[in-house]
């Protein structure tokens, strides 16, 4: 007895067509194929893009151009 093949589409509520059910392939497939490849070595930032508060001054002037 051979196991079943894996779903990589499922249909969660409704009755999805086999046309239906192609063309979400098809534009899943045109969307990941218009994707950059992941270049672990040609990153642009250096840091991480987010503030840790605890590191940062407890007020800011309202007038200062710091955010």
């Amino acid at each position: 007895m051979s196991a079943p093949a894996p779903h990589f589409v499922r249909v969660e509520k409704g009755q999805a067509s086999p046309e239906e059910l192609a063309a979400v392939t098809a534009i899943l497939l045109a969307r990941a194929a218009t994707q950059p490849a992941h270049d672990v070595a040609g990153r642009g930032r250096s840091k991480a893009g987010w503030r840790r508060l605890e590191r940062s001054p407890g007020f800011s002037a309202a007038h200062s151009w710091r955010h």
